[in-house]
């Protein structure tokens, strides 16, 4: 579909996001008074591949105990891990953690605004990078994450899901940008929010699409065009539920720390469980001393 063929789509988006979005603790004015951009950055890492709803809670107790950089810096790696708790994807904390350290001894405490300093980072992609320069910094960047992709793939190209990630996303999504300044931040999140709430990957909502009149795959009769993205394994009986029964434990135990054969015994592929007790310790999550198991350091 021609994207000249309706230039009005932009600002009725806008218009649905300014009326409709989500209220979420990130998106207000007060967040950002007091957390800066420290807030963004830590409210993005918890919101890569974790539901909202799980999301609030941490971060709102993580942000009380670590208002800044400086402040986490003075943490230990197993005090993030504890307090990371069950968010999933453990790694994220410690590589937010060293990125708060980083923080403090190049930028002086201040998390940094341009997007090659933010990709310099520990743990830091082009999807965070970008979110903290737009949603917090006010710069003009595109930012795509799974429901950007997705609304894409079916108001443009007409599919009903989108292709694997790929560079050419941020490309895509940098032609849609409106050019009036300061418009882009709101924009990038219409898009996310609009694939979050309407446009979702099993049961879009498109009686309540906002620019349902524009969308190629519904003009088209929204055509089942197959699913090419990899798909994740599932986490019942996986590596990953081992290794978080196992970081589950050291967290609950007495100083984290606990001996190897008193670590989920009773897992019911003793295989499996030592098989995530190594990936652990390679990661750097748990650290191993003479029979002892404990969080890191």
């Amino acid at each position: 579909m021609p994207l000249s063929a309706e230039p009005s789509w932009r600002s009725v988006l806008l218009e649905w996001y300014e009326s409709d979005a989500r209220d979420l603790p990130w998106r207000r004015r007060e967040f950002a008074d007091r957390y800066g951009a420290w807030g963004t950055l830590v409210s993005e890492f918890m919101l890569q591949q974790t539901p909202v709803a799980r999301v609030i809670p941490h971060l709102q107790a993580w942000l009380e105990r670590w208002p800044s950089p400086a402040a986490m810096a003075t943490a230990t790696p197993a005090q993030v891990v504890h307090q990371w708790a069950n968010l999933g994807y453990p790694r994220r904390a410690l590589w937010l953690h060293r990125a708060a350290v980083q923080v403090v001894e190049k930028h002086g405490g201040v998390v940094p605004r341009e997007v090659s300093d933010l990709l310099a980072l520990s743990g830091i992609g082009d999807y965070t990078a970008r979110a903290v320069a737009v949603f917090h910094y006010g710069d003009t960047h595109p930012v795509v994450d799974t429901n950007t992709r997705r609304v894409i793939a079916r108001f443009i190209d007409g599919r009903s899901q989108p292709a694997s990630p790929s560079p050419r996303d941020l490309v895509r999504m940098g032609e849609l940008l409106p050019g009036a300044r300061g418009e882009a931040a709101v924009f990038n999140a219409a898009m996310m929010e609009l694939g979050a709430v309407v446009c979702t990957a099993r049961a879009p909502r498109c009686e309540e699409c906002p620019v349902a009149a524009q969308c190629a795959w519904l003009s088209a009769g929204r055509p089942d065009t197959g699913d090419r993205r990899r798909r994740q394994p599932r986490y019942e009986g996986s590596d990953r539920q081992a290794r978080g029964a196992v970081l589950r434990m050291l967290r609950d135990a007495p100083d984290h720390v606990l001996g190897a054969d008193l670590v989920v015994p009773d897992w019911p592929d003793a295989v499996q469980r030592d098989r995530a007790i190594d990936s652990l310790i390679a990661d750097g999550l748990v650290e191993a001393s003479d029979g002892v198991l404990a969080l890191p350091r």
